[in-house]
Order: structure tokens, then C-alpha cells, then sequence
């Protein structure tokens, strides 16, 4: 018996949502490559996105996956469907510029006849080589081929109950991660060893249920380092008199939950104690106007404003939706919280209201993961609104 993530009838409802998107565009078949959503449609789960796979949505029966022999036992174990639609490649054809997967995916088409009308690709996904396109182009002749990248994305944007489920589970990690990070955090204590704790607390998660590795690692710049919105860690020194920004998040079953919060080690600075007065007034702002039926922009115009009242014009998004998620960014790639995103808003989106101010020698993020309810928004995580502050 397989242990899947999901019940076989909601994996048959993915595939009927992806269907009606195929039938709507006019795609017979559509091969895909983003592992999260190969997830999402098979239940497959494994380490292997840095060779080729796919798995190929026929009109059809059930889908297909296809990968790299060595690990066809991963996919005997986590796809919902049988070994007579797991199919592969020898590892000859592994990091080989004499020969290309694809070829072999195209004769697994053409021996499926599932080589001619429209074949959709996600064009524009990491995991999707232009190579990888020249080689279906030439091994399929007499198939047209069309962009589509985010289909399936979009199609995961409401949550299932059991999808919700895991990222209420994934909230209770971060709340520890972030409870750690307090914990720990001194002046003197080297970065590595914190983003370590991180790690540790992510991972361990609680003792009901533990975490799985997250799609981003976590950032952590410190002082004037800050102003980059996306540095790691190093193993300089914690210092005292400056402000952190924790850009983290807790996983589970790879559905994630990013919650960022700053601490100041020292006495907070006038700059960060009206930071933090700004950022809290424009996610009030924001938050208030999650509900069904209102327009992702709607969030972004609520939390802006209230910065342009400060004198703080933000160029960049204050949010994604999000959810399952794999190496190397946790978000789904479809709405965005910004001007001219006109996404209506639904009960069970999932997003992060990311309102990251990254300045020109400080930074500061304080952001929450919210759930489109019934009625309005739940924040799912419990981690104090503040600026966190330890002297």
C-alpha cells in the first residue's frame, strides 16, 4: 500500500481542473517539469529535478512520469497510479551532450500516440532547458507546440481541506523557528551557527510532526547588509546596535509557511521603531481588506499608501501566493500583490503578504502568511506582529 499525501479522489480532481484548463486553450497533452507540480498532479516526491523528468497529462487516463531510471523505485512509491504509467531513461543519457532525454520522451509519445495535435510545455520553468525543447521539437514532427507554463499553477491557487490542513502544520514550525531565533540570538554568536539553529528547528518541527526542508534557504543579513533583500549567511559575528531580518519558513510535506520578522540585539535605532510603527499600519490596512471577492491589488494600494503617507514609495510586490513548493522558490508564480493584478481574491488562497522594506543601509521585514476565509482572512501562524528587540 502506498502512503500518499493526498486521497486518490483529490488527486482525480487536480486532473480534471488541469483538463478543463487543457480543453480551454486547446492542448491534447501537457508535459510537465516544475517538480511541484508534478507533485501536485502524481504525488511524486524525490530529489531529481536536477536531471530531466516530466510527467505528461494525456487527454486521457491517468498521467505519466517520466524520469531517470535510478529513480523510478521514488516513483513507484509516491505516484498515486501504477508502474505501467512510470516510465524511463537509462543513466547513460545522464548529463550527456551526445544525447538528450527527450528524444526517448518523445518516442514514449509517439509509441503512446500521443504525438500529434497541440503538446503544451512549461516554457518558462527552471527545470525546462531550451535544449530540452530543441529535442522534443525535432523528435515530434507532427505536433505543435505551445507555452504553458503556469497552467497547472494556476489551477493549485484555491487549497483543498487537506492542503490548508498542512500549512496550519507548517505555521506551528515557523512559530518555533522564530521562537528559537529569540532564544539564541546574542551579540558574538556567528551567523552560521544561527541559521543552524534555523535549520534545526525547521526540521525538528514538533512532536506531533516534523518538517521538511524548505525551497528557500533562510536570509538573514544584518546591518547595512540588510538593504539587499536576498543575502544568506556568513560566519561573521552577531554584532550589537543592529537590526536582522529573518526571512524564513516552516514546511511540511513541502507546503510552506514563510513568516518574517526583524530583531534589533541592542537599543532599536529611530529608524527602526518607525519601521516597524509603518509596517504594522499598512498590514492593518491590507488585512482589512482580505475577503473574497476583493482584487489582489486592492492589498498592495491599502499597504502602500499608508508608506507614501511616511514618504516610503515601494516599487516591488508585497506578496505571492504560496504553497506547495520546491527548490528553488516557494511561490506558486501566479498572483502577485500589486498594482494591476486583478486576481479575485477566493476562500482557501493562500498567500505571503510580504512587506519587506529594504532601504539604503537598513532593512526590515515583519510579513505574515494569510488565508482567504469564508468571510475575510486568517493569518495562519501565531508569531507577534513587533519588532522584536533583545538587549
Amino acid at each position: 500500500m502506498k502512503a500518499l499525501n493526498f486521497s486518490l479522489d483529490e488527486y482525480a480532481a487536480r486532473l480534471r481542473k488541469t483538463r478543463s484548463a487543457m480543453e480551454a486553450r486547446g492542448i491534447d497533452t501537457l508535459i510537465v517539469s516544475d517538480p511541484a507540480n508534478m507533485n501536485w498532479l502524481t504525488g511524486y516526491d524525490g530529489w531529481s529535478f536536477y536531471v530531466h523528468q516530466a510527467v505528461i497529462v494525456p487527454p486521457s487516463g491517468d498521467p505519466i512520469w517520466f524520469g531517470r531510471g535510478l529513480d523510478t523505485p521514488g516513483a513507484t512509491r509516491t505516484c498515486y497510479f501504477g508502474t505501467e504509467n512510470i516510465a524511463s531513461y537509462p543513466d547513460h543519457y545522464v548529463h550527456a551532450p551526445e544525447r538528450h532525454p527527450m528524444e526517448l520522451l518523445a518516442k514514449l509519445l509517439i509509441d503512446r500516440k500521443l504525438d500529434k495535435g497541440v503538446i503544451g510545455l512549461e516554457k518558462d520553468a527552471y527545470w525546462f532547458s531550451a535544449a530540452a525543447y530543441e529535442s522534443l521539437v525535432a523528435g515530434l514532427p507532427n505536433a505543435k507546440f505551445v507555452d504553458a507554463t503556469v497552467l497547472v499553477n494556476w489551477q493549485r491557487l484555491v487549497k483543498s481541506p487537506a492542503e490548508i490542513g498542512y500549512m496550519r502544520k507548517a505555521a506551528r514550525i515557523i512559530e518555533l523557528m522564530h521562537e528559537r531565533i529569540y532564544e539564541v540570538i546574542e551579540p558574538g554568536m556567528r551567523k552560521c551557527d544561527l541559521a543552524a539553529e534555523i535549520y534545526d528547528a525547521g526540521i525538528r518541527g514538533t512532536p506531533e510532526f516534523g518538517g521538511d526542508y524548505p525551497a528557500f534557504p533562510p536570509l538573514l543579513p544584518s546591518g547595512v547588509d540588510a538593504a539587499a533583500c536576498h543575502l544568506t549567511w556568513d560566519d561573521k559575528p552577531m554584532r550589537n546596535n543592529e537590526g536582522t531580518f529573518f526571512e524564513i519558513a516552516g514546511v511540511y510535506r513541502h507546503y510552506t509557511c514563510p513568516i518574517s520578522r526583524t530583531v534589533y540585539l541592542g537599543k532599536p535605532s529611530e529608524t527602526f521603531v518607525t519601521a516597524e510603527k509603518m509596517t504594522l499600519e499598512g498590514m492593518e490596512a491590507g488585512l482589512a481588506v482580505c475577503k473574497p471577492g476583493a482584487k489582489a491589488e486592492d492589498i498592495a494600494i491599502a499597504f502602500c499608501d499608508v508608506l507614501e503617507r511616511y514618504g516610503i514609495k515601494k516599487e516591488n510586490r508585497v506578496g505571492y501566493s504560496v504553497g506547495c513548493a520546491y527548490p528553488p522558490d516557494w511561490g506558486e508564480h501566479t498572483m502577485s500583490l500589486r498594482r494591476g493584478d486583478k486576481t479575485e481574491l477566493q476562500p482557501g488562497m493562500t498567500f505571503h503578504f510580504m512587506t519587506g522594506l529594504w532601504m539604503e543601509d537598513w532593512g526590515f521585514e515583519m510579513t505574515e502568511t494569510v488565508l482567504i476565509t469564508e468571510t475575510g482572512m486568517e493569518c495562519l501562524a501565531n508569531v507577534p506582529r513587533k519588532l522584536f528587540v533583545k538587549n
